[in-house]
């Protein structure tokens, strides 16, 4: 077959069969055209010589000097650095001139929309075992921009996002490059201290003297937080003990609130059937007497009680909870008050609308979403929670 392994390395070792892919590439790569040929021992440490064949010069640009150990290479194959360089700068060129000095022009189509089936054959993107040269990535790029929705044209119309912010963007280009993980100081000192600020002034912004917070994966999963936290608050003991011998808890939210309640609830064993959904006014806004009513029904039927979901911005009407109200009936009874405001939560920066969140400050945690209004990009999700006792390590979850 197809298939050499490196003088040295024993037939059927590891570091036999962790070549044999990429020398069967090579070999076969040669009979398509090239020549692959082994020559002196230095070059047979480096590996197989392809030539006759620019395409797979350019797919496989290795190092000169490969480390070798027990007939593995540990540093191969390794992408040739000015060959990287000159990708990446032709690449940001190309984002340059067709998204961002093109996302003004009204004059452009928001999107060349195609039906699926058409649009697959016409991005190719069948997994090949071999790579492609940089003309033909640089080619896939050009298909990607021209083919996807541009969600930076003035007329592209979202209820929840749209438009560029340029330092945003610039911002997303660092942490790209960087590729920081931000779970530690000592791996990622800037970030960690850029988040803690954010997060600080988010805070603020609601009305806590302190607090606590962290980012997520999306709304849907800060909700899950949110309510997982309630749950802790609570019972305690369910960190340790899980499920078992837990009453029968139930929450409540407006009967507009997001979906994301009913997968948490799922997710969470809580039940979907264990949501009390809260008749709203005609405006979509929750009626603080239902809940008030409900959660009093909710004790007679021996059930327990533990979280309100308040919304501010609800999805499809964009309705703002009375959150003071709703407050008043959870501190009389006890409950956890969260409030989803991953839509509205940005109008707390403004002078004319903040008051549509007015007793936000009341609530035991928040989720907030930058990239709906504030123009961070996709995914900004924050969850900020009053009492820092409870909030992180995330209680149940075990961190």
């Amino acid at each position: 077959g197809c298939a050499q392994r490196l003088p040295g390395a024993p037939a059927g070792s590891p570091g036999a069969r962790r070549l044999s892919n990429r020398s069967r590439r090579l070999d076969c790569g040669s009979r398509a055209g090239g020549s692959a040929e082994w020559g002196s021992s230095d070059e047979q440490r480096r590996g197989p010589r392809v030539s006759g064949d620019t395409d797979q010069e350019e797919m496989f640009p290795t190092k000169k000097s490969a480390v070798l150990m027990d007939g593995v290479i540990l540093n191969g194959p390794t992408t040739d650095v000015k060959a990287g360089e000159k990708f990446v700068e032709e690449a940001c060129r190309l984002i340059m001139e067709e998204v961002v000095l093109k996302a003004t022009d009204v004059n452009k189509k928001v999107c060349e929309w195609q039906p699926p089936e058409q649009l697959k054959q016409l991005l190719d993107l069948e997994m090949r075992d071999a790579g492609e040269p940089h003309h033909r990535l640089l080619e896939l790029c050009k298909d990607v921009i021209r083919y996807s929705v541009k969600t930076n044209h003035p007329r592209f119309f979202n209820q929840l996002y749209a438009g560029l912010d340029y330092y945003s963007l610039v911002a997303r280009f660092l942490t790209e490059a960087l590729n920081p993980s931000v779970y530690t100081y000592e791996v990622s000192p800037v970030f960690l201290l850029v988040e803690e600020a954010v997060l600080k002034k988010m805070i603020e912004f609601i009305g806590w003297k302190e607090g606590d917070g962290i980012f997520n994966p999306g709304g849907s999963v800060s909700n899950m937080y949110a309510m997982n936290l309630a749950r802790y608050k609570y019972c305690p003991d369910i960190k340790e003990k899980g499920l078992s011998g837990l009453p029968r808890l139930i929450l409540f939210a407006s009967a507009e609130c997001h979906y994301s309640m009913k997968k948490a609830a799922s997710f969470l064993g809580i039940g979907t059937e264990n949501i009390c959904f809260v008749e709203t006014d005609g405006r979509g806004k929750m009626i603080p007497k239902e809940l008030d009513k409900q959660v009093s029904r909710a004790r007679k039927e021996g059930a327990a009680p533990f979280l309100v979901c308040a919304t501010s911005g609800t999805t499809v009407l964009g309705a703002f909870d009375p959150l003071d109200e709703i407050a008043d009936i959870c501190v009389r009874h006890g409950l956890w008050l969260h409030v989803d405001a991953s839509w509205g939560g940005s109008a707390l920066m403004s002078r004319k609308y903040r008051k549509l969140l007015h007793g936000i400050h009341r609530a035991d945690s928040v989720a907030w979403n930058p990239h709906k209004m504030l123009m961070a990009g996709i995914q900004c999700c924050a969850l900020l929670v009053k009492d820092k006792s409870v909030s992180f390590p995330l209680s149940a979850f075990g961190q």
